[in-house]
């Protein structure tokens, strides 16, 4: 059903754009790129800052869903993170104390083991501060394992608020591409959810021309090639520079079904051909291309 459309579009175009005998090499219509911008979170719209007919820059904020619940949430899991570092920083300063405390043992059992050596200390000496050291060592791995659940808490903790962050950054609105707003379907205030469109933009600096040519024509056709493009004007037909920027590698022809050896003279191939826009051309205007 599309295709028999275009080709009543190109008929339509031969009819209106033709003003000679001449005839042109192909006829289609002109389009581009149309990206729907849609919100990435749920709520109320605080502010969305796009017109019909406005040219946005890329990677600018254009608007904002609520963010204050997210917000409440962030601030109770850095409360909780403080709370539970406070442990880890107990359990922590508990090391430090054994740390210090096996530094001194060792130091005693090193000054015992030379007064042994010179028959100064008995090995009762000797025998108690060596299990005074291994005392101190099992209490550090002790409060080492102690911290490890702790530790683990904070990481956990951690990656929820990365998570709440990201969902507080996708709340913004970003325009991604340099184009004008075609449409725009929410207003600040309303109610949106994930993924329901807020509005459409398309770049239309330069459009590109889906014009359909006969088998015959395709040699006369290669990419990179400049044609003239013509659509109506008042008394004469305007002209533009046009750059073939994609050939078809199938035909199509209507109805599907027919491949009779004289149907086959209805086969066509698509053609795209980039044209720069002086502000004039419009979406879905028809156009004639001209190969001479």
């Amino acid at each position: 059903m599309k295709k028999i459309s275009i080709l009543i579009l190109a008929t339509i175009g031969l009819i209106s754009c033709s003003k000679n005998n001449d005839r042109a090499d192909g006829y289609g219509n002109f389009e581009a790129t149309e990206v729907t911008i849609s919100s990435e979170a749920s709520g109320k719209i605080e502010f969305l800052k796009v017109e019909e007919g406005e040219i946005l820059e890329p990677q600018t904020q254009v608007g904002l869903i609520d963010t204050l619940q997210l917000y409440l949430s962030k601030q109770q899991l850095t409360a909780s993170k403080n709370t539970v570092s406070s442990k880890s920083a107990n359990v922590l300063s508990q090391k430090n104390v054994l740390v210090e405390q096996l530094k001194t043992a060792q130091l005693e059992k090193a000054r015992i083991q030379n007064m042994f050596t010179e028959n100064a200390a008995t090995q009762r000496q000797v025998d108690e501060i060596d299990g005074k050291v291994k005392v101190i060592e099992e209490q550090i791995k002790s409060v080492g394992t102690q911290n490890a659940p702790i530790i683990n808490d904070l990481k956990s903790i951690d990656v929820q608020i990365e998570k709440i962050t990201d969902q507080i950054q996708k709340s913004k609105i970003t325009n991604p591409i340099k184009g004008t707003v075609l449409t725009k379907y929410a207003e600040p205030g309303e109610i949106t959810a994930f993924g329901k469109p807020l509005y459409k933009i398309a770049n239309i600096s330069e459009m590109t021309l889906r014009v359909f040519v006969s088998e015959t024509q395709l040699p006369q056709l290669k990419i990179g090639q400049d044609v003239s493009v013509k659509i109506d004007g008042l008394k004469d037909m305007k002209s533009f520079k046009g750059t073939i920027s994609w050939i078809a590698s199938q035909a199509e022809f209507t109805p599907k079904i027919i491949q009779t050896k004289e149907e086959r003279v209805n086969l066509v191939y698509a053609v795209k051909v980039k044209v720069k826009n002086d502000g004039s051309l419009k979406i879905g205007m028809p156009a004639e291309m001209w190969i001479k």
